[in-house]
């Protein structure tokens, strides 16, 4: 089978265009026009009529002059199909192109009936499917009308009744082929922004979910160190090691972000969680491994949520205690693995900035939802707050 060539690729010949695209240079029209001008070559019976038909050099000029401008009138309608123009103008140049088929026929003869296959393929060509499929036979039945009234036209009939049929229906199918190979054209280049707008929001949510916890734990490692300083040197000498060592791993994860490969894990996260929660001076209450082996996709998502979860609580939530549990359950949608992050600090109002916003886009992409609000009843200056993360599992897993 032969593959049409989308725009912008090469079609094996020179200066050639692909189907459905419009010449963009001189060279590309000449090739077009070639292609158009090589089926004039049936207008032969015509011109042999003009040249040995017997007429006067009057008719024989008018007849050169009526051919001519046929046959331009039938380029330049057929060279316009792939613009967009209004087809009652089209409609009234295939009109015009009829009535001079009707005249010239009426005029000079039965040899002249072959112009009414040029009007049927012109017809199929330029206009749109809905009007063509009636104004192909129309031009078919205007050819066997005047066939009729030409002498000696019903011997010519047969043999251009087929070919004005077929050549007119043929047209209409070559101009929806046309029409199908641009809209997937385009609908390949949508798709293409798509994904590439979709790659940006994935750079983005893994950049600020990497540097968010990173940054909120060398800024919390560099105010203990400013603490203890100049009291303590040695403990403050380790907390900067903390902070080069934390910000080169940080590098290390852009790096690993940006190429596309990095897919967190829980039990990595669990061990970052708890080194954050006690730089930040809150007990950190957390499970020493995994609920079991998780899908690829669903521990991804899972240890995201953890990250986001413990960079917010250190950041703003003012705990004393943070409790991070990882279970699987059965539900009637089936069996779910779920992360829940609850720390006992103030809990303001619940406005999901872009970590949350991203957190919940990431989740989503694996069936999964997030819920976070107000952990419950507590005392009122402190009444706590909930992270939820859920996303479904294989009934294999369980």
């Amino acid at each position: 089978m032969t593959s049409i060539p989308q725009a912008g690729e090469p079609t094996g010949v020179p200066g050639a265009t692909g189907v459905g695209v419009p010449p963009e240079n001189g060279r590309q029209r000449i090739v077009k026009a070639l292609w158009i001008s090589v089926w004039l070559v049936y207008l032969g019976a015509p011109v042999t009529d003009l040249i040995s038909g017997g007429h006067s050099l009057g008719v024989r000029l008018l007849g050169w002059l009526g051919l001519a401008a046929f046959v331009a009138w039938y380029l330049l309608l057929v060279f316009r199909t792939g613009r967009q123009t209004e087809t009652r103008r089209v409609l009234f140049s295939v009109s015009v192109l009829a009535a001079q088929a009707t005249v010239l026929s009426l005029s000079l003869g039965r040899e002249w009936l072959v112009l009414f296959v040029y009007v049927a393929i012109a017809s199929g060509a330029a206009l749109p499917g809905e009007v063509s499929r009636w104004t192909v036979p129309g031009a078919t039945a205007l050819l066997t009308a005047t066939a009729l009234t030409v002498p000696g036209g019903q011997a010519y009939l047969a043999g251009l009744l087929i070919p004005a049929l077929m050549g007119g229906f043929a047209m209409v199918g070559i101009r929806t082929m046309i029409r199908t190979t641009i809209e997937l054209r385009r609908a390949r280049a949508t798709v293409a922004q798509l994904a590439a707008n979709e790659e940006r929001l994935r750079m983005a949510r893994d950049l600020h979910d990497l540097l968010g916890h990173s940054l909120s734990l060398i800024t919390l490692k560099s105010e203990l160190a400013g603490r203890m300083l100049p009291g303590r040197p040695e403990e403050a000498a380790r907390q900067v090691a903390d902070i080069e060592q934390v910000s080169r791993q940080a590098m290390v994860d852009v790096r690993e972000a940006v190429s596309g490969y990095r897919r967190p894990t829980l039990p990595g996260e669990l061990a970052g969680a708890r080194t954050a929660l006690t730089a930040a001076g809150i007990l950190a209450d957390l499970p020493s491994d995994g609920p079991g082996q998780l899908p690829e996709e669903v521990e991804s998502a899972l240890a995201w949520a953890l990250r986001e979860a413990v960079t917010n609580v250190v950041r703003h939530s003012g705990a004393a205690r943070c409790t991070v549990t990882l279970a699987t359950r059965q539900t009637l949608a089936g069996p779910v693995a779920e992360l829940t992050v609850t720390d006992d600090g103030g809990a303001g109002p619940c406005t999901p900035g872009n970590g949350l916003t991203g957190l919940t886009e990431r989740l989503a992409s694996a069936g999964g939802t997030l819920t976070a609000g107000p952990a419950g009843q507590r005392a009122r200056d402190r009444p706590g707050f909930r992270l939820r993360a859920s996303v479904p599992l294989s009934p294999l897993v369980l």
